[in-house]
């Protein structure tokens, strides 16, 4: 398992990339993203939300998304997190989370 700095340092530089990639994907979606504390919200126009925060007690990055919560873990081999469930990297999930929600192929996170 990750110590806390090094969680820490991972958590926050696969957030930042998510939130560029999320504020890249704005444009062409109808989603809207806020950095709150650490933690990306992502709002849709029905008012539904995700929330994605680190949670460096587990080391884990927690998505709150279509009424689940998902628990992703930093994977050495991958150099990301990923939900162990599936398999998928952070960006990839959240994609797909927001595609599922919006009912439409509109967002790839690059």
């Amino acid at each position: 398992m990750l110590d806390e700095n090094d969680f820490r340092k991972r958590a926050d530089a696969a957030l930042e990339s998510l939130k560029k990639a999320l504020v890249q994907a704005e444009e062409s979606s109808d989603i809207e993203v806020e950095d709150q504390s650490g933690a990306l919200h992502v709002s849709f126009e029905d008012r539904s939300k995700f929330v994605i925060s680190p949670n460096a007690p587990v080391r884990q990055i927690w998505i709150s998304a279509l009424a689940t919560s998902f628990k992703l873990d930093w994977s050495d081999p991958d150099q990301d997190f990923v939900l162990s469930k599936t398999g998928e990297k952070l960006k990839v999930l959240v994609a797909r989370l927001i595609n599922q929600q919006l009912g439409e192929e509109l967002v790839t996170l690059t």
